[in-house]
């Protein structure tokens, strides 16, 4: 639970430094480069984001709660349009026009969806973890930035491919997740 903890904390604070502290990334990227500040900052998210995984898979499966079986079909419809919404929030898409920060609301709706099936402390740590981290992002990034200006719209045609590019990342997580987590979603 350990290295769990450890990339959470790293995925948190270094995501939060940019929207608490600009003046400290600002520094950063005056003291090493617009380009090297990116480089560390993408590096020090993958490590947090490794460590996340490999914490959480070596983590044991102690459970805290016994989710009804039946919620687990809600994650599976939650999850696709949770990727959806992540992935729109730099796609060309009317969602900005509904949702101020579709990519932090895609983590919230993605972690609130893996709570409702998952009882396992490991799962309550992790998913929990980052709905608090992406409920404060929220928050911290609208102080910031102040009063909300829609971006212009971009059309249904532009809206449906980002919905599609979201459901064709969101089956590809789902094949994938047998090694990212170590569970298999669909049966075998």
């Amino acid at each position: 639970m350990l290295l769990l903890a450890t990339g959470l904390l790293l995925w948190a604070s270094t995501h939060l430094m940019v929207s608490m502290a600009p003046a400290i990334r600002a520094g950063l990227v005056r003291k090493l480069g617009l380009l090297p500040y990116k480089g560390l900052f993408s590096l020090v998210l993958v490590g947090a984001l490794a460590l996340m995984i490999i914490g959480w898979r070596a983590a044991p499966a102690t459970s805290a709660w016994l989710p009804p079986a039946g919620l687990r079909h809600l994650t599976m419809l939650l999850v696709p349009i949770a990727v959806v919404l992540f992935i729109s929030a730099r796609a060309p898409t009317d969602i900005r026009q509904v949702i101020r920060h579709p990519q932090l609301t895609g983590v919230k709706l993605w972690a609130i969806a893996h709570l409702l099936s998952n009882g396992e402390w490991r799962s309550l740590l992790l998913f929990g973890g980052l709905l608090a981290w992406a409920v404060l992002e929220v928050i911290f990034i609208n102080r910031r930035d102040g009063a909300r200006v829609k971006p212009p719209r971009m059309g249904p045609v532009k809206t449906a491919g980002s919905a599609l590019v979201g459901l064709a990342v969101a089956a590809l997580l789902i094949f994938i997740h047998p090694w990212l987590a170590g569970i298999r979603i669909l049966p075998a």
